[in-house]
């Protein structure tokens, strides 16, 4: 038995009592279904067979219960051969002959071998043989017989009184079988044993695996209630997690508790929280009475949940019960569950519930209650049981209007989990706006969503129609229709009305006059705000909790810190926001934060990390085919193979399918860049500039202009380089140093490093230079290894080779470092892979003498790697060249170096180098 010690030993006194000393007992086993009643019968019967008692054993069923005598009958085949007389049911006088003639045959019996007699499911015992079980309790008070029967508590059988006559008995001994304790539930578990508990409690602290076993144990103990039916199907299940034993306990366990219960049970997955008697009667068909005994029942077995919550204990009981149903049976349940809750004020998560299970609309209310209960969901962090009822709301409603409304709504949430879907949610909003049938009440919301998705010429044009409809300050709508999208400054916006500060001379949109232009969601900070902005963005970020209203704000911020303070400052934060999104479960985050990530991780020349993050956020995306957001995560993706030379890889990629219009959002910009890259590394000049020229006028038009962003002159110019339109490039490159973002490093770096081809040697010795400086300390060491082999290849034709070959090394191991393998073999022809590396790295000095070099040496030396010279050292680092010569010097005798070309090209920066 299931460690019922107390029941045992009782059990063990009343059978020596009877088979040693001659006593006889009555014995009534009581308690709910699957508490072990049987299974109690069982023990009883085998312990009377090991002391050589004579047992016969009987059990009431459903089916027999109207047969007279059916049980009796079980007894007396279970006797030996003639032994005890054959029942019968004559008339009254008969049949009182024939009770004692059965008892007086049970003593004569119990005189040579002592008679236990075992009845199981007394509840459904005929009414005839509870008759003949009273008159042999009554009848064999003096011999060696111990009659036990089991029976439910609940149920009283054909023969109501037959308990209350047998408590008169002066032999009676009640036993009441309860469920386990949370005690006894840990004791059942495989690896629970006595000794470990005795252990733990001699040590006086328990150890990791106690601690899980106790752990585990409450779990069993909340999925079962301690009844130990269930919690035997459940240890059989896989990892004791409720499975296929688990469900059809609780079916049995159902079925056992009565012929109403099935109805009840059903009646009870249904409702849920929602089953009151009152309900359960109505849904049912019972009286509020039986409703209330079979609760009853139902409560002492555990099926129903602890105190302070309706329903089924487990989800998966209660998916047990649903799933037995027909589906038009369970549909009509639930409607009509929708009523009852709808009619008694249940709360309106409560009724959508039930209309979402029912797939019910057809209530002149459903539409307001599932839109109202979306919204709490999501107040209440559950996003995706939001989208539910709002997919359910979208197909219910009546007009265009209203669905446009609804449609727009489900866009927002279905962000958080399905970018692609959310930007497929406002198709039909978009054209029932253009077809005019959209007011004020949907134009501003949609304008936001379009807004938040980076949809810039939609969302302008739908804010125009906002602005026909003549909506005024004072009447009650005038209110931006993007304010709340950003909790972060917009620092970008010079007016309400019309374009952002650096727009275009071009005719202005006509937004409404309290509006904000939507690029300006998406646009950097201008002078004066940006000495301040990156520090305001972090200090922001250290608040930010993520959820549906920060998702744009927290971006936004990212995208400050990446752009003005360098990738290295963002990279962090990413990091974080795209853990917190992935725990979440938040696909559509993932691919926000995740493509922000990647970004940051291709600015800082990380090729390898870049595409690697960039290709997890497109496999955890429910749609991986399409939509722009997750296409400007592909775009970085093929941007990073293409720079490690997998041009085959960066194809397929560039070939999944764009929405389209992608080019009218900031993502699509994303695409166009990375398919002109493409064009460029595949020898299609015309068509990469074409996409890169796409970009500028994008750029310009929405007055996003900024190189820090998306340099695209500098893409420009490098394929009008590859036409041969030298004074063209020129004029695109000269045109980058003029704009607010030419004192950034990555922007002068990268961009002087192209402009440099346009010079003599000598000159553009010294432009390679400068972009080298430049670009050691935008961080990006991919840009940099490019701007190093560049400046190698100038000085050997200058005759300088011995620096040429410093910096070529020093321009391959960075490349080998991004994992650009293209441009290692560009750099040094033949020396790739391990072996280079090894060649590479064989002379080189210890890690721990690099370590002992002081930070003025290291700025020295790092300087001298990348090629400069004593006097050039001097002038950046504003110190003497004899100063130059002794840190040198020093740098030599401690690294054990005869040189210059002794120098580890993979010496990095201690501190961060002075502007």
């Amino acid at each position: 038995m299931f460690r019922r010690a107390e029941e045992h030993s009782l059990l063990s006194a009343l059978l020596d009592g009877c088979c040693a000393e001659g006593n006889s007992a009555l014995v009534l086993v009581e308690g709910a279904v699957g508490c072990g009643k049987s299974e109690f019968l069982e023990t009883a019967a085998e312990e009377a067979e090991r002391r050589g008692a004579l047992v016969l054993r009987a059990a009431g069923t459903p089916a027999e219960r109207g047969h007279p005598l059916a049980v009796l009958g079980q007894l007396t085949a279970d006797a030996p051969a003639g032994a005890l007389p054959p029942p019968s049911a004559p008339g009254t006088a008969e049949r009182v002959g024939s009770m004692r003639a059965f008892a007086a045959a049970v003593r004569e019996l119990s005189t040579s071998v002592p008679v236990v007699i075992c009845v199981d499911d007394l509840h459904h015992v005929d009414e005839l043989s509870s008759r003949y079980l009273l008159h042999l309790a009554r009848g064999t008070r003096r011999s060696r017989v111990l009659l036990v029967l089991a029976g439910s508590a609940h149920d009283r059988g054909a023969d109501p009184l037959l308990r209350t006559e047998l408590l008169r008995l002066p032999h009676f001994v009640p036993l009441r079988l309860t469920r386990l304790g949370p005690e006894a539930v840990r004791a059942m578990l495989p690896d629970a044993t006595d000794s470990e508990a005795a252990a733990e409690a001699e040590s006086g602290a328990e150890s990791g695996a106690a601690a899980g076993a106790v752990a585990e144990a409450d779990r069993l103990y909340e999925a079962t209630g301690g009844n130990p039916l269930l919690l035997r199907a459940l240890l059989q299940d896989p990892q004791a997690r409720p499975g296929e034993a688990y469900a059809q306990a609780v079916l049995a366990c159902l079925h056992r508790c009565g012929p109403a219960t099935d109805e009840l049970a059903a009646a009870i997955a249904v409702l849920d929280d929602l089953a009151t008697p009152a309900h359960l009667a109505r849904l049912s068909g019972a009286t509020e009475a039986a409703a209330d005994r079979a609760l009853e029942a139902l409560a002492a077995a555990g099926l129903l949940a602890p105190t302070g919550r309706r329903g089924l204990r487990h989800p998966a009981a209660r998916a047990a019960v649903l799933d037995r149903l027909d589906p038009a049976g369970r549909a009509a349940l639930h409607r009509e569950a929708a009523l009852l809750a709808r009619a008694s004020g249940a709360p309106d998560t409560a009724v959508a519930g039930q209309l979402l299970a029912a797939r019910h609309t057809g209530e002149e209310w459903a539409l307001p209650v599932l839109r109202s209960a979306a919204d709490q969901h999501l107040a209440q962090g559950r996003p995706d049981r939001a989208e539910a009822l709002l997919r359910l709301a979208h197909g219910a409603c009546p007009d265009d209007a209203l669905r446009a409304e609804v449609g727009i709504r489900l866009a927002a949430v279905a962000g958080r989990t399905d970018p692609a879907a959310a930007e497929h949610h406002l198709a039909a909003p978009l054209a029932a706006a253009g077809a005019g049938l959209l007011g004020p009440a949907a134009l501003g919301p949609l304008a936001r969503t379009l807004a938040a998705q980076g949809r810039i010429d939609e969302s302008v044009e739908v804010l125009e129609r906002l602005a026909a409809a003549d909506v005024r300050p004072g009447s009650g709508r005038g209110e931006d229709p993007l304010d709340g999208l950003s909790a972060f400054p917009r620092w970008a916006v010079s007016a309400r009305a019309g374009a952002p500060a650096d727009a275009p001379a071009a005719p202005p949109a006509r937004l409404p006059r309290t509006a904000v232009h939507p690029a300006a969601l998406w646009a950097l900070p201008v002078e004066p705000e940006e000495s301040t902005a990156a520090r305001s963005a972090e200090l922001f970020l250290r608040g930010a909790t993520l959820a549906e209203g920060t998702v744009e704000p927290v971006a936004q911020a990212l995208r400050t810190l990446l752009h003005l303070d360098g990738a290295g400052r963002a990279l962090p934060w990413c990091e974080e926001f795209a853990h917190r999104a992935a725990l979440r479960e938040a696909a559509g985050w993932q691919a926000v934060f995740g493509g922000l990530l990647a970004e940051a991780r291709l600015r800082l020349g990380d090729l390898a990390g870049a595409a690697e993050t960039a290709a997890e956020v497109l496999s955890a995306a429910p749609a991986p085919g399409g939509g722009v957001l997750l296409g400007a995560v592909a775009a970085t993706r093929v941007r990073a193979l293409l720079a490690m030379g997998r041009l085959e890889e960066a194809g397929a990629v560039l070939a999944r399918p764009v929405p389209a219009g992608a080019a009218r959002s900031v993502h699509g910009l994303a695409h166009l860049r990375a398919r002109g890259h493409h064009a460029l590394a595949t020898s299609r000049f015309h068509a990469a500039l074409g996409d890169f020229l796409d970009i500028g006028r994008h750029m310009k038009r929405w007055g996003l202009d900024r190189p820090r962003v998306l340099p695209w002159r500098t893409d420009a110019a490098e394929a009008l380089l590859r036409l041969g339109e030298a004074h063209q490039a020129e004029r695109f490159l000269a045109d980058q140093l003029t704009t607010r973002d030419a004192a950034d490093p990555w922007v002068r770096g990268t961009t002087l490093r192209l402009r440099a081809s346009l010079r003599e040697p000598k000159e553009r010795q010294a432009m390679l230079s400068r972009a080298v400086d430049e670009l050691q300390r935008s961080g990006d060491r991919y840009e940099l290894a490019r701007a190093m082999a560049d400046f190698g290849q100038v000085l050997r034709e200058v005759g300088e080779p011995a620096r040429a070959a410093m910096v070529e090394r020093r321009a391959w191991h960075l490349a080998g470092e991004c994992g650009a393998k293209a441009l290692c073999e560009r750099i040094l022809p033949g020396h790739t892979g391990e072996g280079a590396a090894a060649v590479d790295t064989a002379d080189a000095p210890d890690a721990g003498l690099v370590a002992s070099l002081s930070e003025s040496e290291r700025r020295v030396a790092l300087l001298a790697v990348h090629g400069d010279t004593n006097r050039e050292i001097a002038r950046k680092l504003y110190i003497t060249v004899s100063t130059v010569e002794q840190h040198l010097t020093r740098v030599y005798r401690k690294l054990n170096i005869p040189g210059r070309q002794g120098l580890p090209v993979d010496l990095h920066p201690g501190v961060p180098e002075p502007a």
